[in-house]
């Protein structure tokens, strides 16, 4: 076969062709072509291989570096969660401290952070809250729609939440006496942005709001519990 010259074979003709090929072009970004295949010779060796052809892109390797290299549009930022626990014994029984909690729309009465409660009149396992407080001396406001999981009676609440400020938690109740019981909060939350900067010193700070909160729920409860009627 002569220099410069390439045999290509037709399958819809089913016959083979002898064209002249230009040199290629290392420059050039081809296309394969689907009506051809390309036989190249070279010494007693044969390869085969699709015909390329299109039009040239210039497109230099400086660029294509610079266009790996380039971060993901909406590469996501993962947040921190944190974790806090306290805990506070309550002199009252566990049913008591129990039902109090469970009046979601009272929280807001002893929790300082908690500024409104509302359950869903349709779906009453689903709740709205709104938290206002200044925080590390910054004013916050964040909301949240929360489901309550499948309770334990007089031994567990838990919840998660569906939309707004991430979060999740627990309140276990452990009887000490007969009218007397130990509480536990557990809060799990998603640091959000604009209080990352002081994340180190939000979560003593929200563990010391929180048992702030139990010694008034204690103080709620124990007035609850008076009012019942002793047998």
């Amino acid at each position: 076969m002569a220099a410069g010259a390439a045999l290509y074979y037709h399958p819809a003709a089913g016959k083979a062709s002898l064209e002249a090929v230009a040199p290629p072009s290392p420059s050039l970004a081809l296309r394969p072509s689907r009506s051809k295949v390309l036989c190249v010779s070279s010494g007693s060796r044969w390869w085969m291989r699709r015909r390329w052809e299109g039009k040239a892109s210039s497109v230099s390797s400086g660029a294509r570096a610079r266009a790996s290299a380039r971060p993901a549009l909406f590469s996501p930022v993962a947040m921190d969660w944190q974790e806090c626990t306290t805990e506070l014994e309550v002199d009252v029984p566990c049913s008591v401290a129990y039902q109090c909690y469970s009046e979601r729309e009272t929280i807001p009465q002893w929790m300082p952070f908690i500024s409104s409660v509302k359950v869903l009149e349709d779906k009453p396992d689903l709740s709205r809250w709104t938290l206002k407080y200044e925080v590390l001396g910054r004013d916050v406001e964040f909301s949240w729609l929360a489901r309550n999981m499948t309770p334990t009676k007089n031994q567990k609440i838990h919840w998660r939440s569906l939309e707004g400020l991430p979060n999740r938690g627990a309140v276990r109740f452990f009887p000490k006496s007969s009218s007397s019981c130990r509480v536990q909060l557990t809060v799990a939350y998603e640091v959000p942005e604009i209080l990352a900067p002081v994340a180190s010193a939000l979560k003593p700070f929200l563990e010391s709001l929180l048992l702030k909160g139990l010694e008034s729920f204690a103080t709620f409860a124990k007035e609850r519990n008076s009012k019942i009627p002793q047998a």
